[in-house]
């Protein structure tokens, strides 16, 4: 991502030759389906009877709901969201998730703000104005934004933060970039972000971070609520895309379209893992911001 100088960039890394010479198809826009009314009953009764920290769901293709339960929900936690699930009968099918949904704020060697660090997501313009998107949960964390550690250069300070609930915030530079063309740099190269959509289920994405740099997937679902022990946050894209401390915000794209922001997940990119991205669209319209 290029950014005032000092350059702040959201880095990529593994895929980036091969980014560079393959085109990536990227599926007209669509909207974000919605769950049968049944299903979306299932996940009302869930999101009352079974809301632990380290548990999410969302419906899959066939309108079940699949509830996922990482490591950490034991004992009673676990008994309690079993019977919420046995509630519900078929309707819901459970799986456990290695590792623990977690946020991915620390580490990283992007964006810093007081004692922590995150990840550029997306350059956009409002009235006229430079922002950048980024996660909710690292815009709650401080007002000014820096490109380096030692808090010298200063990128801009934050007009806006949700979380929990969504996972998105927004930056204002301080001053005029000095290079206003919004995309991701490859390592070597650039990718030019025109334009935002939802991804599809199924599609091939990239997720872009400071600390593990450029890593590919498989969007898995749609509209995924996901209890963090910080808070819920819903409607959110579930990916087979790895991630770790300090990619928090970083950007989510296929080809030139901008799809996401990291907000967090399970596992890490030796043994791989799933990722929770808030849909990039959702945080351009809360803002009334558009990518550039």
């Amino acid at each position: 991502m290029r950014t005032p100088h000092p350059r702040t960039r959201t880095a990529l890394t593994v895929s980036a030759a091969a980014l560079l010479t393959t085109a990536v198809t990227v599926p007209a826009a669509q909207a974000q389906p919605t769950a049968p009314a049944d299903a979306q009953q299932v996940m009302a009764a869930l999101q009352r009877d079974a809301s632990v920290p380290g548990t999410a769901w969302g419906a899959d293709r066939t309108g079940k709901v699949v509830l996922s339960i990482d490591s950490t929900v034991t004992g009673a936690k676990l008994a309690k969201v079993k019977a919420a699930a046995a509630k519900q009968g078929k309707a819901v099918r459970i799986e456990r998730v290695a590792g623990a949904f977690h946020l991915y704020t620390a580490g990283g060697d992007a964006i810093y703000t007081g004692q922590y660090r995150c990840s550029l997501g997306f350059n956009v313009k409002k009235s006229g104005a430079y922002y950048f998107l980024t996660a909710g949960h690292c815009t709650n964390l401080g007002s000014t934004w820096y490109s380096n550690s030692s808090h010298t250069a200063v990128l801009g300070t934050t007009a806006g933060s949700s979380f929990p609930g969504h996972d998105y915030g927004i930056v204002k530079y301080s001053s005029t970039p000095t290079d206003t063309q919004g995309g991701v740099d490859l390592y070597p190269g650039f990718r030019d972000i025109t334009s935002a959509a939802t991804p599809s289920v199924g599609q091939t994405v990239y997720r872009s971070g400071s600390t593990t740099h450029v890593h590919s997937g498989t969007v898995t679902a749609l509209n995924q609520t996901v209890n963090y022990a910080e808070g819920t946050v819903r409607g959110l894209i579930r990916t087979t895309v790895c991630a770790e401390p300090g990619d928090s915000g970083g950007s989510l794209f296929a080809g030139n379209t901008a799809l996401g922001l990291t907000s967090g997940g399970s596992g890490n990119c030796s043994s791989g893992g799933t990722t929770f991205f808030q849909p990039v669209t959702a945080a351009l319209s809360a803002f009334g911001a558009s990518v550039y």
